[in-house]
């Protein structure tokens, strides 16, 4: 199979090659050289420790192999579907099952102090009535609840751009299952502290 880019993002360009995918943390001229490497070098170290940390308690494209020398990182290809192009295809029925479940692996990883940074539909994908979580390169741990608040909000947004039509009941069922969790309640009262800050800003 010829290498194929798949995405491309200003950190990073995701090229698929024998259902293996390769990111490639991508140099940025306006650095000077040494920076650029070493700026790189430790994203991408981040990115596979969390990766993997990620692995042990939600689904995610694994194992992860990294090449700090090359900047790169290498897992399998998932072929699912992503949930930004089909979610709204699904019957509602099926919509909100898949955003409660997101709601249950959110508030595992979350458990765990992950950050997934860019919380929405389009790093998400089904397959096997599985969600396998994508792309943590803008993630990160903390325990603070600012910060898990931050990622639903996001989540949040992502519903209510991508997926406007049912977003409302979709997100009332990701918190339904969110909330069974430890802390959920802290979380859920920083989430509206966020959001009105957001509203204050227009």
């Amino acid at each position: 199979m010829t290498p194929k880019i798949i995405a491309q993002g200003a950190e990073a360009r995701i090229i698929l090659s024998n259902k293996i995918i390769y990111k490639n943390r991508i140099s940025k001229s306006y650095r000077l050289a040494e920076l650029d490497k070493k700026i790189r070098k430790s994203r991408t170290k981040a990115e596979s420790k969390l990766l993997k940390k990620a692995a042990e308690i939600v689904k995610i494209p694994f194992p992860v192999n990294e090449n700090i020398k090359n900047f790169q990182i290498k897992m399998p290809y998932i072929d699912g579907q992503k949930l930004s192009d089909n979610l709204n295809k699904f019957p509602l029925k099926k919509q909100k099952l898949i955003c409660n479940k997101i709601g249950q692996e959110i508030a595992k990883l979350h458990g765990a102090d992950i950050i997934h940074g860019d919380l929405t539909t389009s790093n998400m994908i089904l397959k096997n009535n599985k969600i396998f979580f994508i792309d943590f390169g803008l993630g990160y741990i903390s325990s603070k609840f600012e910060d898990k608040a931050v990622d639903i909000h996001l989540f949040k947004q992502a519903l209510e751009a991508k997926h406007f039509q049912n977003w409302k009941e979709l997100f009332k069922e990701f918190e339904k299952s969110y909330k069974k969790s430890e802390n959920s309640k802290i979380v859920f009262e920083r989430l509206k502290a966020v959001e009105k800050r957001g509203r204050y800003k227009h």
